[in-house]
């Protein structure tokens, strides 16, 4: 192949390049569009999750998940 095959095929791929993204531009306005508008404030079923450490008293006695209890040996 001559370099000017290889800048014609470049040409090609770069013009459906910008072929296929203006499809999908149009497709994703289209969406949006069509998408109803997001309820306004807060939802009603949201937790807050706080920043403060959790109490150590809360895990006492429990496995670690997977690797089983902290006094017992694998078989």
């Amino acid at each position: 192949m001559s370099v000017q095959d290889d800048l014609a095929a470049v040409k090609r791929c770069l013009e459906d390049l910008v072929r296929t993204v203006g499809q999908l531009e149009r497709s994703i306005t289209a969406e949006r569009g069509a998408a109803q508008a997001p309820p306004a404030g807060r939802p009603e079923n949201l937790v807050t999750i706080p920043d403060t450490p959790y109490d150590s008293g809360l895990w006492t006695d429990s496995d670690d998940e997977g690797l089983g209890a902290r006094d017992r040996h694998a078989p």
